[in-house]
């Protein structure tokens, strides 16, 4: 089993004006150790507008950034918003491609689409046909990552005619594929289309167990691949602090990973925000033990055996992997049980200091990671087994469906184009004398042109 770190860059209020850059530098930081003690992954959602619960809008200035001061670890956008209004899928193509060249093809391309309304209006996006944007975004960006040249979409959401779109990928035909879930449903749509499960939703081992069988069965019946390979993988997110002894752990790491839910909650389920005003933090201050964050009950009860929540009285709170190496050890066993194929850890949460999660990261890549690490190359080798018929039926099912390239295609300079329309035979001549007097680095007609 793999083990990454996901960044929202949270930042409760109040900010001063060195905030964000104080967390940015920090979290590059982190990621450095992460990368030097053996962790596999760094995940970086992209979101907007969303105070507190997220700062990161521009997740591949980040991930570039980290790809310059790491060696190994992998690069996953956890996720990019694919509907055309957040982001054009050639753009897309573009960016993973270039940090895809940038990092040495290091990238895992994540996409999504979002639930809150902050984001949804901010950018016109119909609830109801979110989901369609998403997969067109998805699938014409792949299409421009992989065709040489792309030839052309014309969708229900993005219209472009053919262009080569460069750069391309290092990884061949595409980097990793993954989908951000939430749901059960959004777990079976990922194996439906052949991609990874980056699943968002805070689930013991022993549910995880089931969602890994019925993503296969998925995967084996109904799965007929977005992309040129599939990614077979289910990935799940857990906080974690790790320290010798288990309240000095909770007392590091229980806040917060339940403000971690609570803003979650606030954007997206229950919250009345109110841009630049409203303090979600405070909120969560105010209202934690009502609504079941707790960390005094947390604290109170000590849990030989660690689960996704900690229950105390009728309150109850987001635990996870926040404890003891032993107490982490043993719950993380019973998800590579479960078949889960990497877990992500949640520690850039709420108010949780740096100092923490560095200390957390070194003790858990010195006394946690090395048997998992032990264990993974036959772990994977005996999956690709077991899945590889699957996987080559499923590719079997897939059909290209891209258009072709219109004969006599070409794409006129602007110039060219208008003396073209206007049948000027004079304006060709000049055009070549243009042409010519470029190639011999003469360039009076070329400014007379433009000007």
């Amino acid at each position: 089993m793999k083990f990454g770190l996901f960044y929202e860059h949270q930042l409760p209020r109040p900010w001063t004006d060195t905030s964000e850059r104080q967390l940015i530098a920090d979290a590059l930081d982190q990621i450095e150790l992460a990368d030097r003690v053996g962790f596999d992954y760094v995940w970086e959602v992209e979101h907007h507008f969303l105070e507190e619960y997220s700062h990161s809008s521009a997740p591949e200035v980040f991930l570039a950034a980290a790809s310059q001061r790491t060696r190994h670890i992998r690069l996953g956008h956890g996720i990019i918003q694919t509907a055309p209004a957040y982001n054009h899928p050639a753009r897309t193509a573009e960016r993973v491609a270039m940090l895809d060249l940038v990092s040495g093809g290091r990238v895992d391309f994540g996409s999504g689409e979002s639930s809150s309304e902050a984001e949804l209006g901010g950018f016109g996006i119909d609830m109801a046909t979110k989901r369609e944007q998403w997969l067109e975004g998805l699938e014409v960006a792949i299409r421009c990552m992989t065709e040489s040249p792309f030839t052309g979409v014309e969708g229900s959401y993005v219209t472009m005619p053919p262009r080569n779109v460069v750069p391309k990928p290092v990884q061949k035909p595409h980097p990793p594929l993954w989908v951000a879930c939430s749901r059960k449903e959004t777990i079976m749509l990922a194996a439906e289309k052949g991609i990874g499960a980056l699943s968002f939703a805070f689930i013991d081992p022993e549910e995880a167990a089931g969602w890994v069988r019925d993503y296969e069965a998925a995967l084996a019946t109904t799965c007929v691949p977005v992309g040129l390979e599939v990614n077979p993988s289910i990935a799940c997110v857990t906080p974690m602090m790790c320290h010798p002894d288990e309240q000095v752990a909770l007392s590091m790491g229980l806040e917060g990973g339940n403000f971690f839910g609570y803003s979650l909650g606030h954007f997206y389920i229950f919250g009345d925000h109110v841009p630049a005003e409203t303090d979600v933090w405070q909120e969560f201050i105010e209202r934690r033990a009502e609504v079941g964050y707790s960390p005094e009950a947390a604290l109170a009860t000590e849990q030989e055996t660690l689960g996704a929540k900690v229950v105390a009285g009728e309150s109850s709170g987001l635990r996870g992997a926040v404890g003891t190496p032993e107490q982490i050890r043993e719950f993380l066993r019973r998800y590579e049980e479960a078949g889960v194929d990497q877990i992500i850890f949640v520690m850039q949460a709420g108010r949780n200091r740096h100092e923490d999660i560095m200390s957390s990261i070194e003790l858990f890549g010195t006394e946690v990671l090395p048997e998992f690490r032990e264990r993974d190359p036959g772990i994977v080798a005996a999956k690709r087994d077991r899945l590889g018929p699957v996987i080559e039926r499923a590719m079997g099912r897939r059909v290209d469906t891209a258009p072709p390239l219109p004969d006599d295609f070409s794409i006129p300079a602007i110039p060219k184009r208008m003396i073209d329309l206007a049948d000027n035979e004079q304006g060709r001549r000049f055009l070549e004398t243009v042409a010519d007097e470029q190639a011999v680095g003469r360039n009076d007609s070329t400014r007379d042109l433009l000007g």
